[in-house]
């Protein structure tokens, strides 16, 4: 934190684990998408014990059990499931696969824990809610962006304490690197459900939650594919506004343009605008310095505030999770919420308006 932050904007203590190892073990099945690395540090960190891996490439599960060495090996799905003890199950598959997964793992009696997007159709989003609310059990969702980045948790914390007023609107802006080596399945649409619904349901989620909103509307989105005909299904360009019932707007832009000079893999931001101020932060990168991530840029009635993050912020969300699941309560998280922000960005993928058809259909 820099001297000028003041106590008003210091952190809330850093989370310590919130179990016991061995009180809440959990595995890891379909390993299609890295995030499984993140969600299950993040899990391990905050007291959880991995304890099963499942993956059908042999080489996916050999590459986890290099980060979670312990972990034993199961020999089919079944094998985890039939597990009693195993209290929770974090995936990452195939993105029109993860509901499907998630309603098995609920019907065995377990807490869900899924990578983003956590579906990618209004008929598994209907499933997904109706069974939660059936059994119980949580279907809760990795939106990375903010409940693993340490500016996105601090900026929900000043918020919380009145630091810019009412929030009015949200923006986020989360290019990405598209890179070289994906999957087949990532360039299929049906597969991994278009760019709003995938990285964008990050920023859906973030509008909801710094702006205290339950519900939204989606007024307007736009898709494109301006660059990489080679892969017709993928959106490399999106857009989308929301009202919400706070009365806050809220806007989002997700690309895949970020170049090869960039240092990291996104220059992911977000402003917030208050009442009585308004914030912007620097995810990732604060370009053209070597101060790496983590920025939080705060403005208010006091002066201009620049504060950096890294190591002394913490990732709460994850011992919230554990204890929601041992107390069934809804502290990291509501399932509403959760839903909420992937129902957004289905509906922002089904309306959103093709900027490049008219090319296309020329040949353009």
């Amino acid at each position: 934190m820099t001297a000028t932050s003041g106590a008003a904007y210091a952190p809330e203590p850093l989370p310590r684990p919130v179990v016991e190892p061995g009180d809440f073990p959990f595995a890891a099945m379909r390993l299609d998408h890295g995030h499984i690395y993140g969600m299950c540090e993040g899990l391990a960190a905050a007291g959880g014990t991995p304890t099963w891996v499942y993956d059908p490439d042999p080489a996916k599960v050999e590459a986890f059990r290099t980060r979670f060495p312990d972990v034993r090996v199961a020999r089919s799905e079944e094998e985890v499931l039939a597990d009693d003890s195993v209290r929770l199950v974090a995936g990452a598959a195939v993105t029109s696969e993860r509901c499907a997964l998630g309603l098995r793992v609920i019907e065995a009696g377990k807490d869900y824990f899924t990578d983003k997007a956590p579906l990618t159709t209004l008929e598994q989003l209907e499933a997904a809610r109706e069974a939660t609310a059936r059994t119980g059990r949580k279907y809760a969702v990795y939106y990375s962006e903010r409940i693993h980045v340490e500016a996105a948790v601090l900026a929900g914390q000043l918020i919380e304490r009145g630091a810019i007023g009412r929030v009015v609107q949200v923006m986020g802006l989360g290019p990405h690197r598209l890179g070289t080596g994906r999957p087949d399945w990532f360039f299929e649409k049906e597969k991994y459900g278009g760019i709003l619904c995938d990285i964008g349901s990050h920023n859906f989620e973030q509008m909801l939650h710094f702006a205290g909103a339950r519900d939204a509307t989606v007024t307007h989105a736009a898709i494109a594919n301006y660059a990489h005909p080679e892969h017709p299904e993928l959106d490399d360009f999106g857009e989308a506004t929301i009202a919400m019932d706070t009365g806050a707007a809220g806007y989002v832009r997700v690309d895949w343009f970020t170049p090869d000079g960039l240092s990291t893999w996104g220059d992911g931001r977000t402003f917030i605008l208050g009442t009585e101020g308004y914030m912007e932060l620097r995810k990732y990168v604060n370009v053209g310095t070597d101060e790496g991530p983590g920025h939080v840029f705060l403005v208010d009635g006091k002066g201009e505030h620049h504060l950096t993050t890294n190591g002394e912020v913490g990732y709460p969300y994850f011992g919230q999770l554990i204890l929601d699941c041992l107390e069934r309560t809804e502290t990291a998280m509501t399932q509403e919420h959760a839903f909420k922000a992937a129902e957004l960005s289905v509906r922002a993928q089904q309306q959103a308006t093709v900027l490049t058809a008219e090319r296309a259909a020329a040949g353009a």
